[in-house]
């Protein structure tokens, strides 16, 4: 199952993908339908909304209650960045207001000279979730969909603390759509690229990660309580810009594409 949030005529809807069109739901968004507690296998598909060629995608949860994001959660990425392996996952956060469409534009931020990509797996909760063990965590989970962590490496790294360079706003595509467990497990092994004006800087496969997404669920939940809506980015391979040599980011015209077998394509254009 393929659940979508779309903009329809200056609001957004949540609709249901079903060969190749999409449906309406009764919410304003993915968030909205899991918050309900709806079974995903009970909705009920309402009027055409448009072909998938035709869709406008928003972020596909407009207001998590809260976003989760793991870094050095790849061996490949460990080891460009010259880090041992962690024994916990390596948590930070981002806002509401970082994230943007499937398709949206993505602007430069003057105040950075560094933006970098990192494509990621992302997790999206579906029932409050507590002190979980790993088959708990498993049902906690609704789906996955697709993420960029897009950083400016420069404030990130400026003090101790990430925040700074992982919340731009506007920054930080979700989507195009959740891909329910039902139809790709809770550990997906799906191919994952990432790629700048078609030259593919990051390739890896979501079933290398070493916290998958129960695992993940298992230890956040141990200290705060999940909640439907609730979006975990899993982390991202090597391949980051700022690892290269010399290093390299993006810039105004330049097409950032990311993309998960399965689970679909951002395509994001920077604009200064």
């Amino acid at each position: 199952m393929k659940l979508a949030t779309l903009r329809i005529g200056g609001g957004t809807r949540a609709a249901i993908l079903r060969d190749q069109a999409f449906y309406a739901l009764d919410w304003p968004d993915v968030g909205g339908v899991l918050v309900s507690g709806v079974a995903l296998l009970d909705l009920k598909p309402g009027p055409y909304v448009c072909s998938i060629a035709d869709a406008d995608y928003a972020p596909l949860v407009l207001r998590p209650p809260k976003i989760f994001c793991v870094g050095i959660n790849y061996i490949s990425h460990l080891q460009e960045l010259a880090m041992e392996q962690p024994s916990h996952p390596t948590l930070f956060s981002k806002f509401h207001t970082s994230l943007a469409g499937a398709n949206d534009d993505i602007a430069l931020f003057g105040m950075s000279s560094a933006i970098d990509w990192e494509a990621e797996l992302v997790a999206v909760i579906g029932k409050w979730t507590s002190k979980a063990d790993r088959d708990q965590a498993a049902t906690a989970i609704a789906g996955f969909c697709l993420g960029n962590d897009v950083s400016a490496r420069d404030l990130q790294t400026r003090t101790p603390q990430w925040l700074a360079g992982k919340t731009l706003d506007a920054s930080t595509p979700l989507g195009p759509w959740l891909v329910s467990t039902d139809e790709i497990g809770v550990r997906p092994d799906l191919e994952l690229s990432c790629s700048v004006n078609g030259t593919i800087m990051q390739h890896g496969r979501t079933g290398d990660l070493l916290f998958d997404a129960a695992d993940l669920v298992v230890d956040i939940s141990a200290f705060c309580t999940l909640e439907p809506g609730d979006i975990i980015f899993t982390g991202t391979p090597g391949g980051i810009g700022a690892a290269r040599q010399p290093k390299q980011f993006l810039k105004s015209g330049d097409i950032l594409m990311t993309e998960i077998d399965g689970l679909g394509r951002c395509v994001n254009r920077l604009v200064a």
